[in-house]
């Protein structure tokens, strides 16, 4: 796959330049899990880093190579306030200005979550495609459809509200718009482009609205290297 001529945006909620920007990211990084399918001379690209959080973790535990990419302007300003030093770059289109097969592997930590549409989803699941060479991998975190009553409550009633929409996509109070997913959705999302699920892990984990909890789901999946492979 080559870069297109015609740059695309994937839709960036207003959410990510104000009160988003604000917010304390919180789905850990699994050290040990990332290092047995990412060696330390890789080179990462950190796609959605926000403002540089794991960016900055991955160069704490050793990785010497890694690009942190946001499309929020607000968000890579606070990351470069933040983490002085460290190679964060904001792009509003895809493609992103990297060769074919640039990277050993990405980091894609819920950034389907707010990602929200399906077009914009497979655009940049193309990209991360196109980036991440052959046998390289893709390191994803999310979060998955959730079981409780309240979650329940909240994706019935913005299905009510918008029934174009796709099941789980929801508004939060403070006006933050996100998308849970069921973990087939994103294993079946991954291979429709080139990306074969090596591992799978569910763990609960801290929201970004303080005092909530939520299920995490976190997938390694490996770029396969033939032709027409996972599509």
């Amino acid at each position: 796959m080559s870069r297109s001529e015609h740059p695309t945006r994937p839709a960036v909620h207003g959410f990510w330049e104000g009160t988003g920007a604000t917010k304390t990211f919180t789905h850990p990084l699994d050290p040990a899990l990332l290092e047995r399918y990412v060696p330390r001379d890789a080179r990462i690209l950190d796609y959605g880093c926000g403002y540089g959080r794991l960016t900055a973790r991955l160069a704490e535990l050793g990785y010497r190579d890694v690009h942190g990419v946001d499309p929020s302007h607000a968000l890579i300003e606070r990351g470069r306030r933040e983490h002085p030093g460290l190679p964060l770059r904001q792009f509003d289109a895809l493609p992103l200005p990297y060769e074919d097969g640039s990277f050993d592997a990405a980091l894609l930590f819920v950034v389907l979550g707010v990602v929200t549409d399906d077009a914009d989803q497979g655009a940049l699941l193309a990209e991360l495609a196109r980036l991440v060479r052959p046998s390289g991998v893709l390191h994803l975190s999310d979060v998955p459809l959730q079981s409780d009553a309240h979650h329940v409550r909240r994706y019935d009633e913005a299905a009510a509200a918008e029934p174009g929409r796709p099941y789980g996509v929801f508004t939060t109070p403070d006006g933050g718009l996100f998308r849970h997913h069921r973990p087939e959705e994103l294993r079946e999302l991954l291979w429709a482009h080139g990306f074969a699920v090596e591992e799978e892990r569910q763990k609960e984990t801290a929201t970004l609205h303080r005092g909530e909890r939520t299920r995490s789901v976190q997938l390694v999946a490996r770029r396969q290297s033939g032709p027409g492979q996972g599509r």
